[in-house]
C-alpha cells in the first residue's frame, strides 16, 4: 500500500518538472506558434503529455527510492503545499487562467497585452515560478523520494534560472524602462533581491522601448 501511495509523490513531481520543458517548447518559438492558423495547444498538449510521458520513463527506476521515511516530515511539508496552494488561487483570479496557460501570449490580438505589476506581483516577480517551487518542495519534504528531491534540485537550480533569466529580458527589451523600475524595487521573491553580476539598470530612450507584441507579464 504505502509503495502504491509513494506513485503519487513521484507523478506530481514529474508532472511539475515537466513544466519548465513545455515553457521551452513555447517561449523561445512562440512567434511561430503565432503565426499557425489553427491552435498551436492541438500540437502543444500532445507534446506536453510526450514530455510527461518521457520524463516519467526516465525516472522510473528511481521513483520508489527513498532518502528517509518518516510520517512528521509531512508536517514540515505542509506548509510548502498550502502556502503553494493559495498562491496559485490568488494567480488565478488576479492574473486570468489564460495568462497562466499562455494562451494571452500565443493569441495576443484576442487578449490585452500589459505588464503585470498588481497583486502578488506587487510582491516578487515570478508568484507563479515561486508557487511550482513550493509544492515541489513540500512534495519532496513528505515523501523523501530522492527522485523528487534530484528534480527539485534540477528545477531550482537550472530549469526556473535559465527560464527567470530569459524572460526578463524579454520583458526588458520590450517594455525597457517600466520594466527595469519594475524590476529594481520588487524582489525575485520577498525578502530576497539580487542584483546581476556586472548589470546595472539602465534607462531606455522612449525610442527605443518596443511595442508589446506578445503577452506582457512578470511570472
Amino acid at each position: 500500500m504505502e509503495a502504491r501511495l509513494l506513485l503519487i509523490p513521484w507523478m506530481i513531481a514529474v508532472i511539475y518538472s515537466s513544466i519548465p520543458l513545455f515553457w521551452f517548447a513555447i517561449h523561445p518559438f512562440a512567434g511561430r506558434w503565432r503565426r499557425m492558423q489553427r491552435s498551436p495547444y492541438r500540437a502543444l498538449l500532445p507534446l506536453w503529455m510526450l514530455m510527461i510521458l518521457l520524463l516519467g520513463l526516465v525516472t522510473w527506476p528511481w521513483h520508489a527510492l527513498r532518502i528517509y521515511s518518516s510520517p512528521w516530515m509531512w508536517l514540515a511539508a505542509l506548509p510548502f503545499l498550502v502556502h503553494g496552494l493559495r498562491v496559485y488561487r490568488r494567480i488565478v483570479s488576479e492574473f486570468g487562467a489564460h495568462k497562466l496557460s499562455g494562451e494571452a501570449e500565443l493569441r495576443p490580438g484576442e487578449h490585452q497585452q500589459e505588464l503585470v505589476t498588481t497583486g502578488l506581483h506587487e510582491r516578487m516577480r515570478h508568484p507563479i515560478y515561486f508557487a511550482h517551487l513550493c509544492n515541489l518542495a513540500g512534495w519532496a519534504l513528505g515523501s523523501g523520494l530522492s527522485v523528487v528531491y534530484a528534480l527539485l534540485a534540477i528545477n531550482i537550480f537550472v530549469a526556473f534560472p535559465v527560464m527567470i533569466y530569459m524572460e526578463e529580458r524579454e520583458l526588458e527589451a520590450r517594455f525597457g524602462e517600466r520594466y527595469l523600475e519594475y524590476r529594481s524595487r520588487v524582489p525575485l521573491i520577498p525578502g530576497l533581491r539580487l542584483k546581476r553580476a556586472g548589470i546595472s539598470p539602465r534607462r531606455v530612450p522612449s525610442s527605443e522601448a518596443q511595442t508589446p507584441e506578445v503577452q506582457g507579464k512578470a511570472t
